[in-house]
């Protein structure tokens, strides 16, 4: 495998920094942030960034920067866990599909997974919550829902390559099912593939999220949540810009990083690319 060139390789660790910003803020903020943000403070409202406030203040008075800590924790926690529920059950789906290429099994899987792509992330937590109420688990399960088919579609894909492959077929004839090549031969070989499009689904996660929060079908008061903080600060921009930028560039840095160590991860982990300019 060739070298990754420079420019790529800063990407990556520009990528790398950005995450790893993001995860520490919210590690910290499970144990400290740098004012509570129960409460409200009306005379410290909508407060410029800089002195106590390093980020000001919103419209009741709370520290933008520990709502931010907090809003990261969020966004992190419901974008992790949808990704793990899109992985649990896709990539099994896609092995599946793949071990019984052409057949009903395939022909069912990938029908069912139209169906799921035909009904977007924001339109399933719609119809959740209307069963169940607005909450941050209900956005979870929209989320790692809508994942499913995208983790069966990529697992199929690269897994149907393999199947053609001499040494799938000395296994065939060594006597092993289809179910023990999947995980002792193919699943392996396409892992590197799968971590690719697992950070680029934790990204899409974040967004997905805060679009769900700003709407009001995320993670609920008093829980602070990017969305639901753009959301409060659209009526505020004229006023004071610094209430909807802060969350605004979370939202914008945090997908970046991912999808900057995503690329990084894909260029680092598929030889096929490892030439390319």
């Amino acid at each position: 495998m060739a070298p990754p060139t420079p420019g790529r390789s800063g990407a990556m660790r520009i990528g790398a920094l950005l995450t790893a910003l993001c995860v520490a803020a919210a590690l910290v903020s499970l144990i400290w942030t740098p004012h509570p943000v129960e409460g409200v403070d009306i005379p410290a409202r909508l407060q410029p960034p800089g002195g106590a406030f390093a980020l000001g203040t919103d419209q009741f008075g709370r520290d933008i920067l520990s709502m931010l800590m907090i809003g990261a924790r969020t966004s992190l926690a419901v974008a992790l866990i949808a990704v793990g529920i899109g992985m649990a059950a896709g990539v099994p789906l896609g092995l599946l599909a793949a071990a019984r290429r052409g057949g009903l099994v395939d022909g069912l899987v990938m029908r069912l997974n139209d169906l799921v792509f035909a009904f977007p992330s924001l339109v399933i937590a719609i119809l959740i919550t209307a069963v169940l109420g607005p909450s941050a688990t209900n956005a979870i399960l929209a989320i790692g829902i809508f994942n499913i088919p995208v983790f069966a579609r990529v697992t199929r894909g690269a897994a149907l390559s393999l199947w053609t492959l001499d040494y799938i077929r000395a296994a065939r004839l060594a006597g092993k099912g289809a179910a023990r090549i999947s995980a002792e031969h193919i699943l392996p070989n396409i892992a590197p593939l799968l971590i690719v499009q697992g950070t680029i689904q934790f990204s899409l996660g974040i967004l997905a999220e805060a679009g769900l929060s700003y709407v009001g079908l995320g993670a609920q008061p008093p829980v602070p949540s990017w969305g639901r903080m753009l959301a409060d600060a659209q009526t505020l921009i004229a006023l004071a810009p610094h209430v909807a930028l802060m969350p605004g560039l979370a939202i914008v840095l945090t997908v970046l990083g991912l999808n900057l160590l995503g690329d990084g991860l894909r260029d680092r982990l598929d030889p096929r690319l490892g030439g390319r300019a």
